[in-house]
């Protein structure tokens, strides 16, 4: 009987973390420091508060992620939402999540294979009310404080790179940021030909002289003739869409 294969994904809801899952976050997560000082004789316990448990934590965090709720409204199989968020801001900080992308998409190339050919860029605003360093007004929305999040996607809306800017931030100067951000190495240009979609907002030399620069054949709709040229960009811009919200 063969084995069953691996499940890199949670089997019911998308925040639980299988073990094959787990096995794979657990090197990425900063190592606990420990209660203990000294050696030998003069090693001594200094006190402190017991580190929580990192899986339940991780899980708790997924959990927020996924669903938007708010901390304090975490369940409590996961422990406390003021915990979890001050590990979120601290495993942030010491790039954990952006190291849990690279290995995502270093695994998912091994295993489906990332397609280069074909790749798109878009960005999407979203309300800030909370301020922030990256936040600005937002030109359709009353000049209320929003972010604008610029992401490029592979084939399949695979999510390659992101960058987050105010607001008000166009789109084409956030696209030379974007294309240099991707967290895994791109492949070389003159081995695989790489074509990039961008949307209308992207016209006009300085952005697609941005994206040649760095090798890629540019797909831009004339304004005139945008409606006739988007099936390129359509399916590709959906996915982005969804992988923003």
């Amino acid at each position: 009987m063969s084995e069953s294969p691996v499940t890199y994904y949670a089997d019911v809801n998308s925040w639980e973390l299988s073990d094959s899952m787990w096995l794979q976050i657990e090197p990425l997560l900063p190592k606990v420091k420990s209660r203990y000082r000294g050696r030998g004789k003069n090693r001594k316990h200094v006190g402190g508060r017991p580190p929580a448990e990192r899986r339940m934590l991780i899980g708790g965090i997924l959990y927020v992620l996924r669903t938007g709720c708010q901390w304090n409204a975490l369940p409590k199989e996961y422990g406390s939402g003021k915990t979890a968020h001050r590990y979120f801001q601290t495993w942030v900080r010491a790039g954990v999540f952006k190291r849990m992308w690279q290995v995502g998409l270093m695994d998912y190339d091994e295993s489906k294979g990332i397609a280069w050919k074909w790749q798109a860029a878009d960005g999407t605003m979203t309300k800030a009310p909370l301020g922030g360093p990256k936040t600005g007004p937002n030109p359709t929305d009353r000049a209320k404080t929003g972010t604008k999040r610029s992401l490029l996607v592979d084939e399949h809306g695979i999510p390659l790179a992101l960058v987050v800017s105010g607001a008000n931030t166009p789109d084409g100067k956030l696209l030379e940021p974007t294309l240099e951000a991707i967290v895994i190495e791109r492949p070389n240009p003159t081995d695989v030909s790489q074509h990039l979609c961008l949307d209308k907002a992207y016209s006009g030399a300085p952005n697609t002289t941005v994206a040649e620069i760095q090798g890629y054949i540019v797909h831009v709709p004339d304004k005139a003739n945008a409606k006739k040229n988007v099936s390129v960009v359509l399916v590709v811009a959906k996915r982005i869409d969804g992988w923003l919200r």
